[in-house]
């Protein structure tokens, strides 16, 4: 019954993740109707990028960036673990591919029972928890951060 927002706020998991929501600006966006698909990486994820990253990001001069990066993360529509799964195995490459909201292409791969999702540069990040209902779309908890070129 809460929005992407209103859930991620309440999880000690997405700690790093919310507050670069708030300092990016994208807030009132993923409130909005939607409905959204996030992919959204742990605090973990935030911890294995390099040094002085994220605090970097936050940074007010920064917000731009950090918008993009966090919008490498949402596509638009609500989309299941099972729908990129059966898009994957059934493409003749073994990829769903699609595109992020920031303009990114990502891509998503079935490795024996997970599902991968691939930024641009060819990072994986594993679906750790999927299909997370919200009002207004879905969230698939993932492992890393997706880096946009």
């Amino acid at each position: 019954s809460k929005t992407i927002v209103g859930n991620a706020v309440n999880s000690a998991d997405h700690t790093t993740l919310v507050a670069a929501v708030e300092a990016a600006g994208l807030t009132e966006t993923l409130k909005q109707p939607g409905p959204f698909t996030v992919f959204a990486p742990v605090n973990k994820g935030f911890d294995a990028l390099p040094a002085g990253t994220v605090e970097t990001l936050l940074k007010p001069e920064n917000k731009a960036t950090l918008a993009k990066v966090l919008s490498a993360h949402v596509i638009a529509g609500k989309i299941t673990l099972g729908s990129m799964m059966d898009k994957a195995r059934n493409s003749r490459d073994g990829f769903y591919h699609f595109k992020a909201i920031s303009g990114d292409a990502l891509s998503a791969q079935v490795k024996g029972r997970h599902l991968f999702i691939f930024d641009e540069n060819g990072s994986a990040s594993r679906v750790t928890i999927a299909d997370v209902e919200q009002l207004n779309g879905m969230i698939h908890v993932v492992d890393k951060v997706l880096v946009p070129k």
